[in-house]
């Protein structure tokens, strides 16, 4: 065992924890009553299906270091898939070396199988076996140890779906979507019964993706056969780790890192931004084209950062004039619309929301809309509000947590909650 981790608990308990990225509570509620989910509701007679809240950010990189750390961003210092640098104003792109906060399994001294979970590339060394997932980008570099890895390569393992086909051509990327998915399977299946291990966690990505382009098809429509038969096949895979679980004495879960809805519009903050005169962008590319002159800028999705003089390299707002021009954006953001409709639904202080020793990095103010409204830091873009091949956004509500009959003391109301319960059970 590597000198890092902690001596190892005398408890032989194991938990197995499936990650089904953005599955909604509210889709797998309707999928049992129309009888396509048939092993989780026999499931749930014995458990229990919760709605629980995303991270804020509710984009996956935040959300699962959220889940595997038990913290917020400031803590564990992921506070989206990129961030900028002060001085250059480059674009960088946080990894799992970036994370602050050491995860569960560490925490614990615990083997794990860590598998497919977003943020968690490169893999880093531990007690079991790590595959990095989403932005996971050669899959060596994704895998610990090299067993692991030369297994994954002989089965054709592949790291995610080709979502670059999806908008030209949904036929082919669904066919990519289910082979992916069987390469999945098959690797999750094999970890469970190859490897020792205490603590097995594991994601579902190919929800997230076909949720991101096709999600207007969930409950009806064009797509509608192809959302079922996925969710049959998801479901009786559900069904069958879930047995492995419950044979093995183990605790079984499965959760999401946010929900999803159907997208009306996107909104382009940036854009937003430059029309009310807080932004100015010279001819370079994103915002490395910031003038001096700029107040505040956005970061994906909704992180409103003041352009203050003594963190950016062209900042120029003193920090006794911030909390005014906080004010002042906030007012005109509440009254942000879109065809009559409100397009935010809360704007939260960095204060409101953050806490730890890395809040300093954090966004100024972020901003939650109202379910339809997908909001973007882009900043080539012409008009405030536009649709793409795009039709799911991510919620901050209506994230899911399953879990079989076990004795918890207090029902989760978060993602960051998780890792808490993980603790009790493997005490």
């Amino acid at each position: 065992m590597l000198t890092f981790f902690k001596k190892r608990r005398a408890s032989k308990r194991k938990v197995v924890v499936m990650g089904l990225d953005g599955v909604p509570h509210s889709l797998l509620i309707d999928y049992m009553e129309r009888g396509v989910m048939p092993e989780l509701t026999e499931l749930c007679k014995d458990g229990e299906l919760l709605k629980i809240k995303s991270s804020l950010p509710e984009v996956s990189s935040v959300a699962w270091s959220s889940f595997i750390t038990g913290s917020n961003p400031g803590q564990h210092g992921i506070y989206g898939f990129m961030e900028i640098d002060p001085r250059t104003y480059e674009y960088t792109f946080p990894n799992f070396y970036s994370l602050k906060e050491r995860p569960i399994w560490e925490r614990l001294g615990v083997r794990a199988v860590v598998f497919n979970i977003p943020q968690t590339y490169p893999a880093r060394e531990m007690d079991g076996v790590m595959v990095s997932g989403f932005v996971a980008l050669d899959l060596r570099k994704a895998t610990y140890p090299e067993d692991v890895f030369n297994f994954l390569k002989k089965i054709d393992y592949r790291i995610d779906v080709n979502t670059k086909i999806a908008p030209r051509d949904p036929d082919a990327f669904f066919k990519d979507l289910f082979e992916t998915f069987e390469r999945r399977k098959r690797a999750i299946e094999y970890l469970y019964d190859n490897e020792d291990w205490q603590l097995f966690i594991c994601a579902i990505t190919e929800t997230d993706r076909l949720h991101h382009f096709f999600f207007d098809s969930a409950r009806e429509g064009r797509y509608f056969e192809i959302f079922e038969r996925f969710y049959r096949e998801l479901d009786r895979f559900i069904g069958h780790i879930a047995k492995k679980a419950l044979r093995d004495n183990a605790v079984f879960m499965t959760c999401s890192d946010h929900g999803f809805t159907t997208i009306k519009t996107e909104v382009y903050l940036n854009r937003w931004l430059i029309e009310k005169g807080y932004l100015r962008l010279d001819d370079s590319d994103g915002l490395k084209g910031i003038t001096p002159e700029t107040k505040a800028f956005c970061l994906d999705p909704s992180r409103i950062y003041i352009h203050y003089q003594d963190r950016y390299g062209k900042g120029a707002i003193r920090a006794s004039d911030a909390m005014t021009l906080v004010e002042e954006l906030k007012k005109e953001l509440e009254g942000l619309t879109y065809n009559g409709e409100k397009v935010i639904n809360r704007i939260f202080l960095k204060k409101d929301i953050f806490s730890g020793p890395y809040i300093h990095d954090g966004p100024d103010m972020y901003l939650l809309p109202n379910h339809g409204f997908d909001l973007k830091g882009g900043v080539n873009r012409d008009a405030v509000f536009g649709v793409t091949h795009f039709k799911g956004a991510h919620t901050y509500d209506d994230a899911h947590l399953f879990i079989t009959n076990a004795d918890i003391n207090k029902e989760p109301q978060g993602i960051d909650e998780i890792a808490g319960l993980i603790s009790d059970f493997l005490s």
